[in-house]
C-alpha cells in the first residue's frame, strides 16, 4: 500500500473525513466539500469547491480527480477537466471544478462527497521522431471507424 502525506489547511474543517474508499473494491476515494455555507450551482453553472487539503506525491505518481457517478446520473454534476491531474510537485489546496449539466439548481453542503481521487503511477517518456510509424490493422481509422455494433 502506498503511503501519501496529506495536510489539512487550517482548522475550520478538521471534522471532515480525509478522502476515503466507500467499499473494499473502490479504486477512487471520495473527497469532501470544505465550505462553511451551502453553495448553489445553477444549471449551466460552474463552481470551484475547496477541500481544505493538500498532498505530497512521490515523483512518478499523479492524483486524478474524477466525477462521482451518482452525482452525474442523478443530478448532471460533473468534475470538469476530468480526469484532472494533481501533479507530484503541486503542494497547494486541492480544489474541485464542478459543472451542472442538469436542469435544476444543485446545492452543495459542507462535507458533501463531491468527487473521487485516484492515485496512479505514470511513466516519463522521450519522443523519438521518425518519418514512418509501424502499421496496424486499424491504421488511421478513428472517430467511430469501427462502427456502433461490433459483429
Amino acid at each position: 500500500m502506498l503511503n501519501i502525506k496529506i495536510k489539512r489547511i487550517g482548522d475550520r474543517f478538521n471534522d471532515l473525513p480525509l478522502p476515503g474508499y466507500s467499499s473494499e473494491g473502490s479504486a477512487g476515494m471520495d473527497i469532501h466539500a470544505a465550505i462553511e455555507h451551502s453553495e448553489i450551482i445553477e444549471p449551466g453553472g460552474i463552481a470551484l469547491i475547496p477541500t481544505a487539503l493538500s498532498i505530497a506525491l512521490e515523483d512518478g505518481y499523479e492524483c486524478q480527480v474524477r466525477s462521482r457517478s451518482g452525482l452525474a446520473i442523478k443530478h448532471g454534476i460533473f468534475a470538469l477537466n476530468s480526469p484532472g491531474t494533481i501533479d507530484s510537485d503541486y503542494r497547494g489546496e486541492i480544489k474541485i471544478i464542478l459543472a451542472n449539466f442538469g436542469k435544476e439548481p444543485f446545492i452543495i453542503n459542507r462535507g458533501d462527497r463531491i468527487a473521487q481521487l485516484v492515485v496512479a503511477r505514470y511513466e516519463k517518456i522521450s519522443w523519438n521522431l521518425v518519418s514512418d510509424l509501424p502499421g496496424t490493422g486499424r491504421g488511421e481509422g478513428g472517430f467511430g471507424s469501427t462502427g456502433l455494433n461490433k459483429k
